[in-house]
């Protein structure tokens, strides 16, 4: 006979209806849209910009959004959070970066300024800097998405603006959601633009600059199930 832990069972309960608390990284770049489109979200009970050490502490998963990745660190470092933000990722919580968080989120990058730039790190990935140019090559791309769009004729409707781009995947526990749907200048249609790695997401593209909310309902889901399981997630 199987022994049903009520005490388990009552727990399981409570994190399935549990709502969750989003930090939103607000030193430069397109944060705000990213507070808008969680708050929408019914599992999101707060969604706050964090500027400050103490604030990690209070959030359950974060996303570091589009901007200028260089800036962005320089700012961290300045503010002392770029140690702590890295013990955040190390921890496993639920991190997502977009844009120029994927490229702070990256182990390696290619195309930085000279003397390079800090990077968070925690993705086994190396990336390429403003693969696509300047400001005036930004483009919309309609993409197939692993585990977020459902069908052909309803992709995701990915913006670029001075986007980055994976060019190589270092290890095996990277799972890589999307690439390209059409050649972009020299860049062709193998290009990795969305990668997984544990609780680790990241895009190459700007999704809280449409209206679109399936990549942040992705994520909420991604947070869920961290703790309701409790684990790392494969």
């Amino acid at each position: 006979m199987v022994h049903i832990n009520n005490e388990d069972v009552n727990n399981n309960e409570v994190n399935r209806s549990r709502r969750f608390h989003f930090g939103i990284l607000a030193l430069q770049g397109a944060f705000q849209e990213h507070i808008h489109m969680l708050q929408n979200i019914p599992q999101v009970s707060s969604a706050i910009p964090i500027r400050k050490v103490e604030q990690l502490a209070t959030i359950d998963a974060l996303i570091i959004p589009g901007g200028e990745s260089t800036t962005m660190a320089l700012i961290a470092e300045r503010s002392g959070l770029m140690e702590p933000l890295r013990e955040f990722v190390r921890s496993g919580k639920p991190t997502w970066g977009t844009c120029a968080g994927m490229i702070l989120l990256a182990n390696e990058a290619n195309k930085t300024k000279k003397g390079g730039q800090s990077l968070i790190g925690g993705l086994d990935i190396t990336v390429n800097r403003n693969q696509f140019g300047s400001q005036i090559d930004s483009f919309e791309s309609a993409l197939r998405i692993e585990n977020v769009t459902t069908s052909s004729d309803h992709l995701f409707p990915a913006v670029f603006i001075r986007a980055p781009i994976i060019s190589s995947i270092n290890s095996p526990d990277i799972e890589v959601l999307a690439r390209l749907e059409h050649n972009v200048g020299e860049t062709d249609t193998s290009a990795i633009v969305a990668v997984k790695q544990d609780n680790l997401l990241a895009t190459a593209f700007h999704p809280e600059l449409t209206n679109d909310d399936r990549l942040h309902k992705y994520f909420v889901q991604l947070t869920q199930d961290y703790y309701y399981t409790g684990k790392k997630e494969k």
